[in-house]
């Protein structure tokens, strides 16, 4: 759809005395009632769907799944004649200005507000998953950088750095963050997620949406539930997952940004979750999410997904079908346009395959979100004078912090790094030389973007070998591609072995490129196969690991890849998953040891190529290795992450007694959890204390370990800090034999470690009294204090 809005200046709503939805001082659920009683059908229906301003078959391959085959060439006096409930990424569909993109915004605006006889503005929704999704504003690091920081109070301020360019813009809704557990790391959207734990996922989504929601922009939860675990990873697939699984795994990072987070809008699956389709799927978005999570914001529909119950899951013949079904399910406004809220669901209406009192339901809840933002405040109009800087130094120290939090040290067998700064060096690899090599799919350079080759990305950018050539001023530092992302051209391999045989050392940089739907090897519809590394990357790292010169791998993807084939000939290895803008800064400090690293694999790095799926919240027969001649033993495991100083574990404590012997707590009780982490080394570092629990002997098959708690610790050389969780009984529950959550009583054991699998030190606590059935209004997360030892 490609609309060319006039230049029109509407007059404002003429002020009308003693109705009451034009009271400010009134109950937002009596502005609610008092004008959605005035309104026509068209006119509620009018609420329920967006358009999108620029966005037609001209732009190429588009941003979202099949958008050519939804092109709407309506003029935008007849699409808005009714009024409007959303406008569509308004800045993020081309190169604008921040200037330009306020006065498009606000002339917009008043348009939709003279076609409406009420003078109701949209709802302005953006992207931001990596920041705002926008030309000149700051790119921070993907999602699974988030995860790998394990840091929720940085993610929290990138949310609210986020929020408020977003708020000043004239922007109100943000389409994020994406909360699925990553389930299979061949789906192309692994990128977006936090990663593969229920709990990591859960509290720093919570934070990025406090974040948000602190700076009056609307947060959207993507996506409820289950498209993570498309079947083979395979994006939109159906969902092979139980109802344990969804309701232990699943669920609970929804659970915990909802209630602890305040988000107020959610967006349902594109996948079929047994058989039943997100966005037709009425015991997700009503029994559930409404009836009992207590949501009472708005549901979103994803991209095109109540034109997919027709055209692509065979659940309606028709878009008024489509629409019926999605409306009863509980999805208040279609996005990006109006192909089925509009005139199919007045058609749905007046066959009565659905009452009208279903769109008198989602009319109210975005009237309410109106009412909330101050659109229908007298004397409300959009600010088209607003000059806002996107990419300001205080975003950068965010993206920046990020970043370096989020670089993971996988090994350093030789200590080879820190490089020394005399070295000679050859940086190698289709990445080492690409200032974009950090970016994730939802960065406006790689969204839509690369149509604009002329307006550059936007912000400054700077590849790995130009940082390191920064970092290291006396290193001779040599460069050769060696192959691309992609390609199976095999012809430039040779030059860079022969670069690396001539150094003293060699920096092999390897990974992804992200993009949209075939674009690229990470991204939404960018699913592999198999994690072997995209093209004849693979075949690049073996022709310089045969040269004998020590080679440090690094790895920037949008998922993990298998390199068990070269693991025990690396001198040391680095993993960072596109970490925005400011990330290659951060991969040479860590490089040369102008940064000790540590961040943590949110996600695990298989040994071998084939090994997906196999989340590390396995249960006991998945974990032994003698049950099946496939070994689950990952590479790396989930929470690893090395330093350039060491840590030591010790004095744990178990409620009062601290020994190893445990304590007794009722299934409704708090148990503390304590130890003592020392920095052992020469040099300062952070270590991320991980908390896991095992339940030995439970009613169903529980994981061997899961994430209870963390803590980022930061230490001086020879300092020692009291690390100490506050466990709820509840944070034990799962769903039981009966299918509803329960605490039982019996052993738990407790694990404290620098990862899954670098347990340090273990303990028992025992449940006692009878089994407790707990609902949504559970314990969700496990405090921690961090305080000096006594």
């Amino acid at each position: 759809m490609l609309i060319q809005p006039s230049g029109s200046q509407p007059s404002p709503a003429t002020s009308v005395t003693g109705e009451a939805w034009r009271d400010p001082a009134a109950p937002v659920a009596d502005r609610v009632a008092d004008l959605l009683g005035r309104m026509t059908l068209a006119e509620k229906l009018a609420q329920l769907v967006g358009i999108w301003v620029r966005a037609s078959a001209e732009d190429g391959d588009g941003v979202a799944p099949m958008q050519g085959q939804f092109d709407d060439n309506t003029p935008l006096a007849e699409l808005i004649s009714a009024g409007l409930g959303q406008l569509t990424r308004v800045f993020g569909t081309a190169p604008v200005t921040p200037a330009a993109g306020v006065r498009a915004l606000a002339r917009l605006q008043r348009q939709v507000m003279a076609a409406s006889r009420f003078g109701i503005p949209a709802v302005a929704h953006e992207e931001c998953l990596t920041g705002l999704a926008t030309w000149s504003a700051t790119i921070f690091p993907t999602p699974l950088a988030w995860g790998a920081s394990f840091d929720p109070d940085a993610v929290r301020e990138m949310g609210t750095a986020t929020g408020q360019s977003m708020r000043a813009l004239g922007v109100h809704q943000g389409l994020a963050p994406v909360l699925d557990v990553s389930r299979d790391a061949r789906w192309g959207r692994v990128e977006e997620t936090i990663g593969e734990d229920p709990y990591l996922v859960g509290m720093v989504g919570t934070a990025y949406v406090q974040g948000l929601e602190s700076s009056g922009i609307i947060a959207t939860l993507k996506h409820f539930v289950g498209y993570s675990a498309s079947r083979a990873g395979r994006n939109m697939a159906p969902a092979d997952i139980g109802p344990r699984a969804t309701a232990d795994v699943l669920l609970p990072p929804f659970e915990m940004a909802l209630r602890d987070g305040g988000a107020r809008s959610v967006m349902p699956s594109y996948t079929a979750l047994d058989g039943v389709p997100g966005h037709a799927n009425d015991q997700l978005l009503t029994a559930k999410l409404r009836g009992e999570l207590g949501f009472t914001g708005t549901v979103v529909s994803d991209y095109f997904a109540v034109s997919f119950l027709e055209i692509m899951h065979g659940m309606a013949g028709s878009p008024v079908e489509a629409a019926a079904i999605a409306l009863r399910a509980g999805v208040d406004v279609e996005l990006p346009h109006r192909r089925c809220y509009a005139t199919p669901l007045a058609e749905a209406v007046r066959a009565g395959l659905v009452p009208e009192g279903l769109v008198d339901r989602a009319a109210a809840r975005v009237l309410r979100q109106k009412f909330e933002l101050g659109l229908l405040d007298p004397g409300w109009e959009p600010d088209d004078g607003t000059s806002i800087d996107l990419d300001p130094p205080e975003h950068r120290r965010l993206a920046r912090l990020l970043a370096e939090e989020s670089v993971v040290l996988l090994a350093n067998d030789q200590r080879l790094l820190p490089l020394r700064g005399t070295a000679r060096i050859a940086v190698l690899g289709p990445l080492a030389d690409d200032p974009q090599a950090g970016l994730g799919c939802y960065t406006f350079p790689r969204h839509v973007g690369y149509r604009y080759p002329d307006k550059g990305a936007g912000v400054p950018l700077q590849s790995l070998l130009t940082s390191l050539r920064e970092e290291l001023p006396d290193a001779a530092i040599s460069h050769a591609r060696g192959c691309d992302v992609q390609s199976a051209d095999r012809s430039r391999i040779a030059d860079a072995a022969a670069a690396a045989a001539a150094a003293d050392v060699a920096v092999v940089v390897l990974g992804d490129e992200a993009g949209l739907f075939g674009r690229g090897s990470s991204g939404e519809g960018n699913d592999a196969a198999d994690l072997r590394l995209p093209g004849v990357q693979e075949d690049l790292l073996h022709a310089v690991l045969e040269t004998g010169v020590p080679v440090v791998l690094v790895l920037i993807t949008g998922r993990p890849y298998a390199i068990g084939t070269a693991a025990g000939r690396l001198a040391a290895a680095i993993q960072s998953f596109f970490p925005g803008q400011e990330g290659m800064g951060a991969i040479a400090g860590v490089l040369c040891g102008r940064l000790t690293p540590s961040g943590k694999l949110p996600i695990e790095i298989p040994v071998g190529s084939g090994a997906q799926p196999a989340p590390y919240l396995r249960t006991g027969p998945a974990e032994r290795s003698d049950a099946s001649a496939a070994d689950p033993t990952p590479l790396y495991p989930f929470g690893h992450g090395l330093s350039y100083t060491s840590f030591e574990y010790s004095r744990l404590s178990v409620g009062d007694a601290a020994t190893e012997t445990g304590c007794l707590i009722p299934t409704d009780g708090v148990v503390e959890i304590g130890c003592t982490v020392g920095n052992a080394g020469q040099r300062p570092g952070t270590e991320v204390v991980q908390l896991y629990l095992h339940d030995p002997v439970a009613q169903v098959a529980r994981p061997v370990r899961y994430l209870a708690g963390f803590a980022r610790v930061p230490l001086e050389a020879g300092q020692s800090r009291r690390v100490t969780f506050r466990l709820h009984a509840d944070r034990t529950a799962f769903a039981g034999l009966s299918g509803h959550r329960v605490v039982e009583p019996g052993r738990i054991d407790v694990l404290i470690g620098s990862s899954s699998a670098d347990i340090r030190l273990t303990g028992t606590l025992t449940l006692h009294g009878p089994e407790r059935a707990v609902g949504a209004d559970r314990v969700l997360s496990t405090p921690v204090i961090v305080s000096d030892p006594a």
